[in-house]
């Protein structure tokens, strides 16, 4: 148990919501960083205690080219506002993560502008990978070199040369010395060596008690990022997928079956696989604008925030902002927003409202962070499932039919809360029986002598929407367990990249003969068409590796169309090479 398994997260991508130039010209200090000063006590009354924020150093652009580790962003401010907007959080008990981007380096970095100046006189040859003098890349240099994802601007770095593991190590220790940060968000680690990442946990515990690194990773079996790489928790995509598809579609099954795999992955153990849970980010568009149907906010937020892992939410998201990719960028994703300026939403907004009530019910109940999970209820439209620890006890219903639901579910004898609604509910006979509206959801809490009873308001601005008991009710029998009912447009997976939108995707590489050349490849088994492709993972084509993924996902069951879609996008071969490793 630590501070981040009790953590609701605010994510701020601060150039964005801070209205920076998009690109800069490394001149002017302007100190931006300070505005969000007033916001702080704004992010405590929406029922959050942690705040993940990047990213922040000197950059190029959309700050994933870092140039210099060391140095606030001009276009943020100085050193010293980040100082005390750390210790202004703390002294709101609101812990900070920044972001991590130790994959790559921008090409205005001391070690990169030392390789283009002195080339083979530089000492720092060996700080990036595959460095070849004798060839070129997009920027005419005359040498080449290995990038992130076919974007030169983002040089990789050679994460197992010792120099460089130093370099970093001692950027962390920077970091918490001189702002005293809670903790990393990795950035692309799922195409970070895991000994890279191994020191990083070591240092990581040196450097602080209960000091959090959290990994960006989309693709794979989660559990070996923690199990193997020793970060403490990974970015749940699984999930972010499932909440926007699965009400799309009316389907919960894909939701709750993404729960159970993730969940016994972990073993049974809620912090077995400890989970970044959201429901959209800086890569992907607003959750807003994905949904087809908007009231289906309210029951993304409840599952979000009330499944195994830790809730975030993405600056403005809160209100239900809107934001599509587009125009060759994803600036439309990122804008510029100042939260005093809808202080009034906590009150007005029904999405806010819910949303803060979410986050104090979560701080204020352990089971919702230890408890363990069991489904109790599941159709294509109605999801219902227990948080358990010891006595405590949490029932979690969401309903995304536009109709009301009444629902009976077993509990623990007692009395019960329905925090949401505020209204007490005796289940003396060990069931619960509720009428849930169209399009919502309720959290149900055990009384154990801690609950208080509702406040009789008046006159208030506060007030609830979620959840309401007619006086008669009458009973309508839920639907069967069936399977999902059968889409009709193909589901949209979340975009990722977050670096530049100037590369096109590769053309895909030609197959091989159907007999394949003696010595090189036989194809030793099959199933449902994929090939077992006898050679080592390293030596494998991209094509080669993504088939390798269907044939290896076809061992655990069928293989769907949109899984096939997911391995077919991702062309970057260190991601393949991570994902195929990690079965």
């Amino acid at each position: 148990m630590a501070w981040y398994d009790e953590a609701v997260f605010y994510h701020i991508y601060p150039l964005g919501m801070l209205g920076c130039p998009h690109e800069n010209d490394y001149k002017a200090c302007v100190h931006r960083l300070k505005r969000l000063d007033n916001m702080i006590p704004v992010i405590k009354d929406l029922g959050f205690n942690a705040i993940y924020i990047g990213p922040l150093f000197e950059s190029v652009g959309h700050g994933y080219e870092t140039t210099d580790y060391r140095k606030l962003d001009s276009r943020l401010g100085t050193n010293d506002d980040l100082k005390n907007f750390v210790s202004k959080c703390h002294k709101q008990e609101i812990r900070v993560i920044l972001d991590g981007v130790f994959n790559h380096t921008g090409r205005d970095f001391f070690a990169f502008k030392d390789i283009r100046e002195k080339r083979e006189s530089s000492g720092y040859l060996g700080w990036y990978s595959g460095v070849n003098l004798g060839g070129n890349n997009s920027f005419n240099d005359g040498f080449s070199y290995n990038n992130w994802g076919g974007y030169d601007l983002l040089v990789k770095l050679n994460q197992q040369n010792p120099q460089v593991q130093e370099y970093i190590a001692d950027v962390i220790r920077f970091w918490v010395s001189e702002f005293d940060i809670d903790g990393i968000r990795l950035d692309a680690a799922d195409v970070l060596d895991f000994g890279f990442m191994q020191m990083l946990r070591r240092v990581a515990d040196e450097v602080k008690e209960d000091f959090y690194l959290m990994g960006e990773v989309i693709h794979g079996e989660y559990i070996r990022w923690e199990r193997d790489a020793h970060i403490h928790a990974v970015t749940n995509y699984h999930l972010e997928k499932a909440l926007y598809s699965g009400h799309n579609d009316h389907n919960y099954f894909e939701v709750a079956h993404t729960v159970k795999r993730l969940y016994d992955m972990g073993g049974g153990d809620p912090l077995g696989l400890r989970l970044y849970n959201f429901a959209d980010n800086h890569d992907v568009e607003r959750i807003a604008s994905i949904l087809s149907n908007k009231a289906h906010l309210i029951p993304v937020y409840i599952l979000e925030y009330t499944l195994p892992g830790v809730p975030s939410v993405y600056y403005g998201s809160e209100f239900g902002i809107e934001g599509k990719k587009g125009g060759g960028d994803d600036w439309a994703i990122r804008p510029e927003l100042d939260l005093t300026e809808h202080i009034n939403d906590i009150n007005d907004n029904p999405l806010t409202r819910t949303i803060a009530k979410l986050g104090k019910i979560r701080q204020s109940t352990p089971a919702l962070s230890y408890g363990g999970y069991e489904q109790k209820l599941l159709t294509n439209r109605q999801y219902a499932y227990t948080r358990t620890m010891k006595e405590d006890v949490a029932l979690v219903v969401v309903n995304n039919d536009d109709s009301p639901f009444t629902m009976d579910i077993g509990v623990p004898s007692g009395r019960y809360k329905a925090m949401l609604s505020d209204q007490w509910i005796d289940a003396g006979g060990g069931c619960i029986h509720y009428e849930v509206q169209g399009c919502n959801g309720e959290i149900f809490i055990k009384d154990t002598g801690n609950l208080k009873e509702p406040e009789k308001k008046s006159g208030s601005k506060i007030k609830t929407d979620s959840v309401k008991k007619p006086e008669t009710a009458k009973k309508t029998e839920p639907e069967k367990e069936t399977e999902p009912e059968k889409k009709t447009e193909p589901e949209k997976k979340p975009e990722t990249d977050k670096k530049p939108e100037s590369v096109k995707k590769p053309e895909p590489e030609k197959k091989q003969a159907a007999k394949p050349e003696a010595g090189k490849e036989k194809v030793s088994d099959k199933k449902e068409g994929f090939r077992k492709i006898d050679k080592p993972y390293e030596e494998m084509t991209v094509e080669e590796l993504q088939e390798t993924i269907l044939y290896k996902m076809s061992l655990n069951g069928p293989v769907n169309d949109e899984m096939k879609r997911t391995v077919d996008e991702n062309i970057w071969r260190d991601s393949l090479l991570n994902w195929v490793r990690s079965f």
